[in-house]
């Protein structure tokens, strides 16, 4: 629309641009305007419209301009008729309408002959647009059952043409698929049902085909469809049901509680919380049912379970009825009673060899502990329940009755005493008693037997400790010096009482008397003054303790009563050093120095067998040593004592004799290193010192036992062994050594070891030249 500070010009030309037949009254006005309509999707180029104005005479004295939206591209002008045409095909639905403005300039002057005015080129819609459908796909649930009527889902289309121009934007709706069952309503899209009682059990869910059409649904048109899936929601219509009439099941008599008889299952063609059911039994035969019923969740079946013992002996076939019922009912479409069902379940009882059964699941008896051998202390009864009733023998399980205490009758099963009871060491004796059948099965059961013993009174009571009292030089007439109590094994009914008395005598006891408290304790008391150690160390008092049983038993116990110096406080020292050396009478002081002499000559010794052990581990270590070397017995120990002391002044470094794992191949080679030096000097005494060979062979001797850091320093020996000629200190060699005199003399004058010469080069014989 143009706004309204337009000139009436441009106004009136609006209204002969929208087709107006109504004619204004106009001023003065100097357009001219054509239609200015163009439809839409035409490829050929034409004239739409023409702007003229007045002042033109067709002298073309007037430029006509064209501006404004699609001018040059869309749009052009002839400058010089104004015809107004288009230049290409135009899409209502990408633009519907152009706003542009036109000018007349005169050619003469360029000056506008005319006010620039604006106008609007209308684009006409034609049907070429197919109608869509929205937000698909379509998906719809509606409850089984449902009335007519009901709606399902609205479907919605759009067409891009133009809805104010014509029918190309007019729609109407239709089913092509899904009938009888539903319907459309034609102008909103809105899906219904149209069959009563469509049933989830039969089919649940419909796939329905919706089209839509433009131009109210005339040929010519454009169309498209689209799928509504709709399913049927389940709603409590049916109840449950059962196959059969009757179900038949076997178990055995001997099945323990819970076991598992059999199942049934009612079927409900509903699903989800429709189909759920609770199953029950009912048997007006039996008060305390024997089997029971429970749901299994999953599989909605009902599961029979034994509930109490069976004994086929005494029934054998049960007849029970069973009921299933929904557990929520809609009565909308089923009366109550239709939500239920039933049937009957026949249980057979299947015979089985069981075990003797006992009169009592537990017996509990009593005995006197004094009871004698042979005395009976019960019965016990078992009984075969099956229909062939065999025998029964009794035995008692022998890890039940370790002391062997009571013995059974094996036919009649009566227990007796077998051995003595003693109540004090086993007041209950839980026996196990098995009974078995003859037959071949040889089936058994066992019954526990609590026999408990009674108490008799024989036991004698006793001090319920060992007492150690003592009493002060100072104490005085009347004291107590200690307070006593009883204890007895034995446990009689109406609890103990003990009674304190001293053993009588002639005479009286001057020094203490004992004092009953009635409470099952005494007090010793003093009945004179002056107790002192110079006097008397030590009393002894009998003490009567008796007991009230019947026959009442007694004991007499003899306390030993110590006279001691007490501490300030009243105290005596009856622990430690002090208390050991009152009782042995001597005094403190002197019981210390023996302590102290004792650990002395401990210490003492254990020093003198250590130092003996270790001078006995250095010899072993030398004679470890010599036997390693592997000499001949013609060495002396001294050629090993100055052997040590030659490589301590002369070889650098030393070379500790160290065991090695290779000692047998060392003494291989230590072998024939000793041949080579007896070779050796035989033949020094023909070569002589300053000989080639004779100095190769030093040579080579040393490089070897350079090389083995296990070696004895056979260098330094070596060394020596020629230096009898010229040296004069004169030859340290004891290779050729054939007495130990100067030896002898040297190690009688001087202790401490030096060098001397042991004997000439040349003096001894060939055969004492050993190593």
């Amino acid at each position: 629309m143009l706004n309204e500070s337009r000139s009436t010009k441009g106004l009136e030309a609006q209204h002969l641009a929208l087709g107006s037949t109504y004619l204004h009254r106009r001023l003065k006005r100097g357009w001219i305007w054509k239609q200015l309509f163009v439809p839409e999707e035409d490829p050929t180029p034409r004239v739409i419209g023409q702007l003229k104005s007045d002042s033109d005479q067709g002298e073309r004295s007037i430029k006509y301009l064209l501006s404004g939206e699609g001018a040059g591209d869309v749009f052009e002008i002839d400058e010089y008729s104004g015809e107004i045409r288009t230049l290409k095909k135009l899409d209502r639905e990408e633009k519907s309408f152009y706003v542009l403005q036109a000018q007349a300039i005169s050619r003469r002057s360029n000056e506008p002959v005319e006010p620039e005015s604006e106008f609007i080129i209308k684009v006409q819609d034609i049907n070429d647009n197919v109608p869509q459908f929205q937000n698909e796909p379509y998906v719809s649930s509606i409850p089984e059952m449902c009335p007519i009527g009901t709606t399902v889902a609205q479907v919605t289309a759009t067409d891009a043409d133009d809805p104010m121009f014509g029918n190309n934007a007019k729609l109407i709706y239709s089913i092509l698929q899904g009938e009888p069952y539903f319907s459309v309503e034609p102008k909103t899209g809105n899906v219904v049902t149209s069959w009563p009682n469509m049933d989830r059990e039969a089919r649940d869910q419909y796939l329905v085909v919706v089209q839509v059409k433009d131009m109210l649904g005339l040929s010519g048109g454009y169309s498209s469809s689209t799928t509504v899936t709709v399913s049927l929601t389940d709603v409590n219509d049916n109840g449950p049901t059962f196959q059969h009439h009757m179900y038949t099941f076997a178990i055995p008599e001997n099945a323990a509680i819970g076991t598992t008889v059999g199942r049934i299952m009612a079927k409900d063609s509903d699903i989800g919380i429709n189909a759920r059911m609770t199953y029950s039994l009912n048997d007006d035969q039996e008060k305390i049912p024997t089997f029971i019923i429970k749901t299994d969740p999953e599989t909605q079946e009902g599961v029979i379970l034994l509930d109490k013992p069976l004994d086929y002996e005494s029934k054998r076939r049960y007849a029970i009825a069973a009921e299933a019922a929904n557990d929520f009912v809609d009565t909308r479409f089923l009366t109550f009673e239709e939500f239920r069902d039933r049937t009957t379940l026949r249980v057979v009882v299947e015979d089985v060899d069981e075990p003797p059964a006992f009169l009592s699941p537990v017996y509990t008896w009593k005995v006197p502990e004094n009871a004698a051998v042979g005395t009976v202390v019960g019965i016990v009864g078992a009984r075969d329940t099956d229909t062939a009733n065999n025998p029964i023998r009794y035995s008692i399980h022998k890890p039940s009755n370790p002391t062997k205490a009571f013995q059974i009758d094996p036919s009649n099963g009566t227990i007796t005493v077998a051995r003595g009871l003693d109540r004090e060491a086993a007041d209950w004796h839980n026996v196990t008693v098995e009974a078995k059948e003859t037959t071949q099965n040889h089936l058994s059961s066992s019954v526990v037997v609590f026999i408990k013993v009674l108490d008799i009174n024989d036991n004698v009571p006793r001090l319920a400790r060992d007492y150690q009292p003592y009493i002060c030089e100072g104490t005085q007439a009347g004291e107590v010096i200690q307070l006593l109590s009883g204890v007895d094994p034995d446990e009689p009914v109406e609890g103990h009482h003990f009674y304190f008395s001293m053993v009588p005598e002639k005479n009286i006891n001057p020094n203490f008397t004992i004092r009953d408290n009635q409470d099952n304790t005494a007090s010793i008391v003093s009945r004179r003054s002056t107790f002192t150690r110079k006097d008397r160390t030590h009393y002894f008092l009998p003490v009567v303790l008796a007991d009230s049983g019947s026959p009442a038993l007694s004991g007499t116990s003899t306390l030993t009563i110590s006279v001691c110096s007490c501490q300030p406080a009243g105290h005596c020292p009856t622990g430690g050093v002090e208390a050991m050396a009152l009782s042995m009478g001597v005094s403190l002081q002197t019981l210390l120095g023996i302590l102290v002499c004792l650990v002395t000559f401990s210490v003492l010794s254990v020093l003198i067998l250590l130092v003996r052990r270790h001078r006995q581990k250095q010899q072993e270590g030398l004679e470890e040593d010599t036997r390693e070397l592997d000499l001949p017995e013609t060495v002396s120990p001294k050629v090993l004592r100055y052997g040590e002391r030659a490589v301590l002044d002369f070889c650098q470094p030393v070379v500790p004799l160290r065991p090695h794992p290779r000692r047998r191949e060392r003494r291989l080679r230590r072998e024939d290193v000793r041949a080579s030096i007896r070779m050796s000097l035989r033949e020094s005494h023909l070569i002589g010192p300053e000989d080639e060979v004779f100095r190769q062979f030093i040579l080579d001797r040393l490089a070897e036992a350079d090389e083995d850091p296990y070696a004895p320093p056979y260098d330094c020996l070596r060394t020596y062994a020629y230096e009898g000629s010229g040296s004069p200190t004169g030859s340290l060699s004891s290779l050729d050594s054939s007495t130990l005199e100067i030896a002898n003399e040297v190690t009688a004058s001087n202790p401490k070891p030096y060098l001397v010469r042991l004997t000439p080069w040349f003096g001894g014989a060939e055969g004492d030249t050993v190593f």
